[in-house]
């Protein structure tokens, strides 16, 4: 299994973190008690799910070998394991951050994940 993991937020909340050097989490991780994320093979249901037609959003590419214990595959969606985070995300662990456009059909445009 990779250890590539993805998380998708709004632009304006994780520049916020940029500036913290550290990500709390959207409210939605705030409120459940962890950060979700998704692998290279979810990422793309997560945006059409959670995130259909909203704009200026990033996708973030994390190193999740970097957050050691507090990264837990569990169970969520259709049974699947989803990464989460129990703890604060440290801008060490971030790999890169791209935008995540929205294309002419409504649907995310993804830049290539490894795993895929």
């Amino acid at each position: 299994m990779s250890q590539i993991i993805y998380k998708i937020a709004p632009q304006a909340l994780w520049r916020e973190a940029e500036k913290n050097g550290r990500f709390t989490g959207a409210p939605i991780d705030i409120a459940d008690g962890f950060v979700h994320f998704s692998t290279a093979s979810q990422a793309r249901e997560t945006a059409a799910k959670h995130f259909a037609g909203q704009t200026d959003l990033v996708l973030v590419a994390i190193d999740g070998a970097r957050l050691g214990e507090a990264l837990k595959y569990e169970v969520s969606r259709g049974g699947a394991l989803f990464p989460h985070l129990y703890g604060v995300l440290d801008m060490n662990a971030v790999l890169w951050v791209r935008p995540l456009p929205v294309g002419a059909d409504g649907v995310h445009q993804f830049p290539a994940l490894e795993a895929e």
